[in-house]
């Protein structure tokens, strides 16, 4: 079956389950708690909100374990909230960004561009120039695909239990990208870098 269309097909009903569990979980939350939704943040009504992947916490904390003792979850969280959805970020907000990230006082942007330096060493992002400087824009690959090309290279800290979680959950969440075959996983900035599995290329 072709890449693309098996994915397609795994999304679909991973989406069919996730509606009915939708349902029942919402039916009990207003059980356990009646009238209480005016407290609750509704993306559908407020402004302000990003996507994210519910294999966020593992991919956080597989990326902390690799840079041992210099933790980059903080600034890899405050770069893709700092997105539109579209995976790409301006960085002419650094003292703001650097503040976000947990990193103060006059060391703090510093200590920001030195973590957004070990994310773009480990391909999590790229960085390009731009007016501000240097480190202008960023863009932020696909997680599963890098940790996976970090797995095929045995990066040192990724261990196989956290490794193995990932794909665990990805599984039943219905995330393809972490399971679907290729057969040499390789980093999206290589030099005979191709499409990653099932990703559909305009011609």
């Amino acid at each position: 079956m072709n890449q693309s269309l098996e994915i397609k097909e795994f999304a679909m009903a991973a989406a069919r389950q996730a509606s009915a569990i939708v349902k029942k979980q919402l039916q009990l939350r207003d059980h356990l708690w009646p009238n209480k939704e005016t407290w609750l943040w509704d993306r559908k009504k407020q402004k302000g909100f990003t996507t994210i992947p519910k294999t966020m916490p593992l991919i956080l904390k597989i990326m902390d374990e690799i840079t041992k003792g210099q933790p980059v979850s903080s600034t890899y969280l405050t770069l893709w909230c700092s997105t539109w959805d579209n995976s790409f970020a301006a960085l002419n907000k650094r003292g703001d960004m650097a503040n976000a990230s947990g990193f103060g006082g006059q060391r703090g942007e510093h200590t920001w561009s030195t973590r957004m330096k070990m994310l773009h060493e480990l391909q999590f992002i790229d960085i390009k120039p731009g007016k501000s400087g240097a480190m202008g824009y960023a863009i932020i690959w696909n997680p599963h695909f890098v940790i996976r090309w970090l797995h095929f290279i045995k990066t040192p800290g990724l261990t196989e239990a956290s490794y193995n979680a990932l794909v665990e959950t990805a599984i039943e969440l219905g995330a393809a990208d972490m399971t679907v075959a290729w057969q040499q996983p390789h980093a999206p900035t290589a030099p005979t870098a191709t499409a990653p599995p099932g990703a559909v290329v305009k011609g």
